[in-house]
């Protein structure tokens, strides 16, 4: 997997971003990290991370949109207890959770969630992306002042 993660990077990240926000429990952080370090400027590495995770979270979001409960368990792998979680959380900060998305655990039953409840994609896109964004781009700080020190 190296040669491929080394020439084709950036793709790579996309990947590994999107999938994080589905159907395989992965992170893509770590990537992030490494490929700020070997020069790939910030910003590109930190909005491509955002594009492949933002879009993971849409899938999601359709899952939720036109999915079923077996669906949910077996191809997510999202526990009652964490869709009930997200249904709470969801029915008491409403669509404004959805910037709690990139939370690891919570963050994609929150997007099924709100799939489920119909959330209009507009408002969903816009608060998704802005918490992922943060996210990423705080990480590519951590890792840059790193670099610094």
């Amino acid at each position: 997997m190296e040669p491929f993660v080394s020439e084709h990077s950036l793709f790579a990240l996309f990947c590994l971003s999107f999938l994080a926000a589905t159907l395989v429990p992965l992170g893509s952080e770590w990537l992030l990290g490494v490929l700020i370090v070997n020069g790939y400027p910030a910003t590109t590495v930190v909005w491509v991370a955002t594009a492949g995770n933002f879009l993971g979270a849409c899938t999601t979001y359709y899952i939720g949109r036109w999915g079923s409960a077996g669906l949910f368990s077996r191809v997510l792998r999202i526990s009652p207890v964490e869709e009930n979680r997200a249904k709470r959380l969801y029915r008491r900060w409403g669509i404004w959770s959805l910037l709690l998305s990139w939370l690891p655990i919570i963050g994609d039953p929150l997007c099924l969630v709100a799939g489920l409840f119909k959330a209009r994609l507009l408002p969903f896109s816009v608060l998704v992306i802005l918490g992922k964004s943060i996210r990423y781009a705080f990480l590519a700080w951590v890792v840059m002042q790193t670099l610094v020190s």
